[in-house]
């Protein structure tokens, strides 16, 4: 079992906190083996078998517990006479009023509690009102680069920018680099995960009447990833392809791959005025492999699949992300934590002193003295621009912020 460090410290920094640790993410990120390491971390600390309850209820062997009220009973009766259980409960979303189990266990201090699940609905307003105060989510998202190379065979390390080609294009879920690296193998188990997770985790769940409309929709905002989209752009484009549909179905069914984490959604900031716009915002996949499988291993658009990888490293970073907006000019990102605050600007390279030049604008034209980063696949020894960090983008994804 592979090792998932930067979540596993966060589960260990929480344990025994009177708080419900819920860990959300598209499937096959990596929650459940998530899980598992934080048993076997349990068991190297001397905690007891018994003492660990561990349930997939997606697993036909706790079917007969889906009714949360059997569930309740169920564990209750497992935890009676034991001090300090530890209680995982994997994909929990497969329970109708799961929330009620988990605070009435949580209001009766029986165990510490660890839930995992595939749909952002879990933690609708309802659930979250319920458990206001007493829960802490912790998304997992597919392996960034640095985790990417560890679980690589130290004689493929070496080259990291070659690597780093291949995690472009087949992207980072954990069974990826255990795989045979060839495009009919990733291909076929790419297209498998994006159609259980459009089919199990969107289409049965939300009960969509037009299947072909989502898949649809999904190719859209695939390939329009690092671009404004609105919802008068998707409509002519579904117009185009001979679908006539509303925009509040086109916004349903974006919100639905928005929970299912298929896509994260960054809202445009006005860095001048200082407020959230409410249009033309942009859309990231949560893959570039399962992009790639949608549109085929194309060249073009490559500058979009970096920013993709640059923005979420950010949120794995703990990262607040949106879009800068400075009059007519765009800054990629603007990343905010506690009191941090970082621009970046994403280019595939600016060795041509034109684009290098439009690249810096943006960045030089922000009046504020907060930390400024051009990030490119270049190597060079330039390492400033008029105050302006220029990073290697492969470098940015194996160093801590502190160390830029």
């Amino acid at each position: 079992m592979i090792k998932r460090d930067l979540y596993l410290k966060k589960l260990i920094a929480f344990q025994n906190q009177p708080l419900i640790k819920v860990i959300t993410g598209m499937r096959r990120s990596g929650k459940s083996t998530l899980l598992m390491l934080f048993a076997a971390y349990l068991r190297e600390q001397g905690v007891p078998d018994n003492q660990i309850i561990v349930m997939n209820l997606e697993s036909l062997e706790y079917d007969a517990y889906l009714d949360y009220r059997k569930l309740y009973r169920y564990l209750k009766e497992q935890i009676q006479g034991k001090s300090q259980v530890y209680l995982l409960l994997d994909e929990i979303q497969a329970v109708d009023s799961w929330e009620k189990v988990v605070n009435s266990l949580y209001e009766e201090g029986l165990a510490d509690i660890y839930v995992t699940g595939s749909n952002a609905k879990m933690l609708s307003s309802e659930i979250s009102t319920l458990l206001s105060g007493r829960y802490v989510e912790i998304a997992v998202f597919p392996l960034s680069f640095r985790e990417y190379l560890s679980f690589l065979p130290e004689e493929r390390r070496h080259d990291k920018d070659a690597v780093f080609q291949r995690y472009l294009k087949y992207g980072g879920l954990p069974v990826i680099p255990r795989l045979p690296q060839d495009d009919n193998t990733i291909s076929l188990f790419l297209s498998g995960i994006y159609n259980t997770v459009l089919i199990k985790d969107v289409v049965q769940r939300s009960a969509i009447r037009d299947p072909q409309l989502l898949d649809q929709l999904t190719h859209f905002l695939a390939d329009s990833i690092g671009s404004t989209v609105s919802t008068s752009k998707i409509s002519g484009y579904l117009t185009s392809q001979g679908r006539k549909v509303s925009g509040i179905t086109i916004d349903n069914y974006m919100k639905m791959l928005e929970e299912a984490f298929i896509f994260y959604r960054a809202q445009r900031y006005d860095i001048k005025g200082k407020a959230y716009l409410k249009t033309q915002e942009k859309y990231y996949i949560v893959d570039t492999g399962i992009r790639n499988v949608l549109l085929g291993f194309r060249d073009g658009d490559y500058g979009h699949i970096l920013e993709n990888v640059v923005y979420l490293e950010l949120l794995r970073r703990g990262y607040k992300v949106s879009i800068g907006r400075l009059g007519t000019l765009e800054v990629d990102f603007i990343a905010e934590k506690m009191d941090e605050k970082v621009y970046y600007q994403v280019s595939a390279s600016v060795m041509d002193a034109q684009t290098r030049d439009r690249e810096l604008t943006p960045l030089r034209k922000i009046p504020d003295q907060y930390k400024k980063v051009l990030l490119t696949t270049d190597r060079t020894y330039i390492r400033d621009y008029d105050g302006v960090r220029n990073v290697n983008i492969v470098d940015f994804l194996l160093v801590d912020d502190n160390m830029l």
